[in-house]
């Protein structure tokens, strides 16, 4: 089933925007009322559905991933409105949409096990989303938001009630300037007592929501917070030391980690690449060496892709310059940053001797 999958898959992934294409036009056509739960603009929608299936396909083999990762979907899902009936239309939609893009590759077998996965997947999905007892989304207010440069803002939101995420998970957010235009975003903070979150938005070229909330958040605007996911976390008692290799905002689960890691005194060796296309890229760092400063088990090293004569920071892209410390095989590794960062930092480190089990990134890390 696995084989079949990923050799079908590899066919259509070619044609990745004409599937979703296709895909959410049947969903919309068999199930019409799927379609208020949009916002008009699909293309990052459409995005998301393929990184969703490439990281489905690359982890159908590996169920102590998957399954989790889609219990969390299916959690996640609650805020849209999604019933039981919505999942037979989506099967039918991605399975007509491979099938349509699939060619001559696709056969009863394949049929089959495509079927066969996705009863699995939405089982998975909906079984999750029965258990939990939660709310949908957690409603929050804006009580904070400051702007650090043109493209980058901290906002600190209050929800009505704690959201209980780990350190190092992601969340979905739901702003008033852009509604059910919902994008992921990871806290900074370790969860706090007053439940108080903080986020580092940075605006990305053609992003509606990430331009609007640096641009345009004001301090009482409420927001929509979705269930917490991510695998972005870190067990004290276990038995590796870490590497976390951020670029950007993707700086923003480590600090989570390492806000909660510092309640503690003694904990695993934490080794943190940080790294950016110029020094103001790095605009978190003082606080990261500030934390480094008294938590002798952390290291911090700055990577700057420009500068080549800026003293104290590593040059190159994280890619190079975390694989030119060696493999790092005996490490967990967290990675954090835009896709392609992720992309190329996996690809060289795997190269470079890094088992593929011992590293850990989400799909979901900017729209």
């Amino acid at each position: 089933m696995v084989r079949m999958i990923r050799e079908s898959f590899a066919v259509v992934e070619p044609c990745a925007d004409e599937v979703a294409k296709f895909f959410y036009g049947m969903l919309f056509s068999l199930a019409p009322t799927t379609r208020d739960m949009f916002p008009v603009n699909m293309s990052v929608q459409r995005s998301r559905l393929l990184r969703a299936l490439v990281h489905v396909v690359q982890m159908v083999d590996r169920p102590d991933d998957l399954i989790p990762f889609l219990r969390q979907l299916g959690r996640d899902h609650r805020k849209f409105g999604v019933v039981a009936s919505h999942y037979e239309s989506v099967g039918t939609a991605l399975l007509a949409s491979i099938k349509k893009f699939a060619g001559k590759s696709w056969t009863p077998q394949v049929e089959r096990a495509w079927a066969e996965a996705y009863t699995i997947m939405a089982r998975s999905m909906q079984e999750a989303a029965a258990a939990d007892e939660g709310p949908a989304f957690w409603p929050a207010t804006v009580v904070d938001h400051k702007r650090l440069s043109w493209g980058l803002a901290v906002v600190r939101v209050q929800p009505d009630y704690p959201v209980p995420y780990q350190p190092g998970q992601y969340v979905s957010v739901e702003t008033p300037q852009r509604p059910r235009l919902w994008r992921y975003y990871s806290p900074a903070n370790a969860p706090r007592e007053d439940g108080t979150i903080e986020f580092h938005i940075r605006a990305v070229n053609s992003g509606w929501v990430s331009r609007s909330i640096v641009a345009h958040t004001q301090v009482g605007d409420q927001w929509r917070i979705g269930a917490p996911m991510g695998r972005l976390t870190v067990d004290r008692e276990g038995e590796r030391d870490i590497l976390m290799v951020a670029g950007g905002t993707g700086v923003s689960p480590m600090r989570s980690i390492l806000d909660n890691l510092a309640q503690w005194g003694e904990n695993p060796r934490v080794h943190l690449f940080v790294g950016g296309r110029t020094r103001e890229d790095l605009y978190d760092l003082e606080n990261l060496q500030r934390i480094a400063q008294s938590n002798p088990w952390l290291t911090v090293v700055p990577v700057v892709e420009s500068e080549p004569g800026l003293q104290g920071y590593e040059h190159g892209s994280l890619a190079d310059v975390v694989t030119r410390y060696g493999a790092w095989s005996d490490r967990e590794v967290l990675v954090c940053g835009s896709p392609a960062m992720i992309r190329a930092t996996v690809s060289r480190m795997l190269v470079a001797g890094t088992p593929l089990d011992h590293i850990r990134y989400d799909p979901f890390t900017l729209d």
